[in-house]
């Protein structure tokens, strides 16, 4: 049986990888530099420059000179990239609750002047997305979808 075609293992392969999404973080924190990026993440050199190069060739981050003399350049958000916006908001909330022991090391101030609290709701009726109210269904119809009982 061939494996289930899915968007989140496409997703996975662009910007599944620790480094990459830490070298994501800091970009979304507005440092563009690879010496910035590096010295954030903790990732050696050989290993960001791999998963940078890997996200411009995806289109999720665009390389940009600023220098002619001596030739530099930083990275900046597409609007692929700017679109995970709320995928990395996510993944700190959840982070946050399950993972992150002691005081949270980074807390979001949403322009209300609340602390954020990230949700995903439904475009259409302003609802709160959660398993239970959720029903999966073939994008395209014959699409075999199993269900987990």
């Amino acid at each position: 049986m061939a494996p289930r075609t899915c968007s989140i293992a496409n997703a996975l392969e662009v910007i599944g990888e620790r480094w990459s999404l830490l070298a994501l973080r800091e970009v979304f924190f507005g440092n563009h530099r690879f010496d910035q990026i590096a010295a954030n993440t903790g990732a050696s050199r050989d290993v960001l420059a791999a998963r940078l190069k890997k996200l411009v060739a995806a289109g999720v981050l665009e390389r940009c000179q600023y220098s002619e003399h001596p030739p530099r350049h930083e990275y900046v958000l597409t609007d692929s990239g700017r679109s995970l916006h709320n995928v990395m908001l996510m993944l700190k909330e959840w982070g946050d609750a399950y993972v992150t022991e002691g005081p949270l090391p980074l807390v979001w101030e949403h322009s209300c002047g609340n602390v954020l609290e990230p949700r995903v709701v439904c475009a259409h009726c302003g609802e709160e997305a959660t398993p239970e109210s959720l029903t999966r269904s073939a994008a395209t119809p014959g699409d075999p979808i199993s269900v987990a009982s």
